[in-house]
């Protein structure tokens, strides 16, 4: 698999986001509303900075790396659910963050 291919990410992580759904309403009856994917998405990147500390050992329980790695991938995942839930193009947000960004230095 291809993991420079950012549309193929995408259409991976919005397929996945699916099947997270149909688990929602088989267990809860409703699907996660976008703001729950946020809070979930907050907790998530909570938890790599903890585990950014505990690798820089400025925490003193850790995770491990493969966990840091984990939860780096799985914020990427979540920012792109949290796009097209909002109706943003993720790939052209990130372009145009770039551009923008280059142009000042």
């Amino acid at each position: 698999m291809n993991y420079n291919n950012f549309d193929e990410i995408i259409r991976r992580s919005l397929e996945l986001r699916k099947r997270y759904h149909e688990l929602e309403l088989q267990h809860h009856g409703s699907k996660w509303s976008v703001e729950e994917d946020a809070l979930a998405y907050l907790t998530d990147a909570g938890l790599i900075g903890r585990n950014i500390m505990s690798q820089q050992q400025r925490w003193p329980k850790g995770g491990s790396e493969e966990e840091l790695k984990h939860k780096l991938g799985e914020n990427i995942w979540w920012l792109i659910v949290l796009a097209e839930r909002s109706g943003i193009d993720i790939s052209e947000s990130v372009e145009s963050f770039l551009n923008k960004t280059e142009r000042l230095f």
